[in-house]
C-alpha cells in the first residue's frame, strides 16, 4: 500500500450504506449556519453510482415544485450523517437519465411489491482491524524470541534478598526482669577453744 492509498484509506467510513439505483432514499446532511449546526433531509431517488474508493458518490434527484432537482453526495463525506431507504424500486439500467424526461408519475420507478425496505451497511475496515492484529501478533513473537539482557549482579542479590526476607514478626512484648535481693549474713563468728586430749596435771599437795 503506497502512501497516498494509505492516507485515503484513513479517511474512509467504517461502515458505510448499501446503495442501489432506482431505490428512493432518505439522505441526512449536515448543513452549518454561523454558529449553529442542523441536518438537513433530502428525499428522492438514486439514479447513478459512480466513482470509488473514497472518491465514491452517488446522485440523488427528486421533483421540487414542478422542478426537477438533482444532488450529488459522497459515500464518505463526514457530512453525510446517515442514509435511509424509503422505498425499494426496480431498476434494469446503471444510468436512469431516462428519468429526466418523464413528468408525473412516469417520473418515478416501479416499486418493487414484497420487497423488504432496510438499511444495510458493509464493514470496510475490518479486514484492516484483523491485519493490524495479525502484525501485533508478529511483533509479540519476535520481542519474545529476542534474548534478554541479564541484568547486573546486584539487582539480582537484591532480589534473592527480598525474596528470603520472612514476614513481618509481631512487635516483641517488654517483661519486666525480675529483681533478686542480696542477702549478706549478719552473724558474728565467735572464737572456738581448741580441745585437746592431753589431761590436766595435778599439783602434789
Amino acid at each position: 500500500m503506497d502512501i497516498i492509498k494509505s492516507i485515503e484509506h484513513e479517511q474512509l467510513k467504517n461502515k458505510v450504506p448499501v446503495l442501489d439505483v432506482g431505490n428512493t432514499v432518505r439522505v441526512h446532511v449536515r448543513v452549518k449556519e454561523g454558529n449553529r449546526e442542523r441536518i438537513q433531509v433530502f428525499e428522492g431517488i438514486i439514479i447513478k453510482k459512480q466513482g470509488g474508493g473514497l472518491n465514491e458518490t452517488f446522485t440523488v434527484r427528486r421533483i421540487s415544485y414542478g422542478v426537477g432537482v438533482e444532488k450529488t453526495f459522497l459515500v464518505h463525506s463526514p457530512t453525510v450523517e446517515k442514509v435511509e431507504v424509503v422505498r425499494v424500486g426496480k431498476a434494469r439500467r446503471a444510468k436512469l437519465y431516462y428519468l429526466r424526461d418523464r413528468i408525473g408519475k412516469a417520473s418515478k420507478t416501479k416499486e418493487k411489491l414484497g420487497a423488504r425496505i432496510e438499511t444495510k451497511e458493509i464493514t470496510l475496515k475490518e479486514e484492516l482491524e484483523e491485519t493490524a492484529v495479525e502484525a501485533e501478533e508478529v511483533v509479540a513473537a519476535e520481542a519474545a524470541e529476542m534474548p534478554v539482557a541479564e541484568e547486573p549482579a546486584v539487582e539480582k542479590e537484591a532480589e534473592v534478598v527480598e525474596e528470603a526476607k520472612a514476614p513481618e514478626e509481631a512487635p516483641a512484648i517488654e517483661t519486666e526482669a525480675p529483681v533478686v535481693e542480696e542477702t549478706v549474713d549478719t552473724v558474728k563468728e565467735e572464737p572456738v577453744e581448741a580441745v585437746t586430749d592431753e589431761k590436766p596435771v595435778e599439783e602434789d599437795k
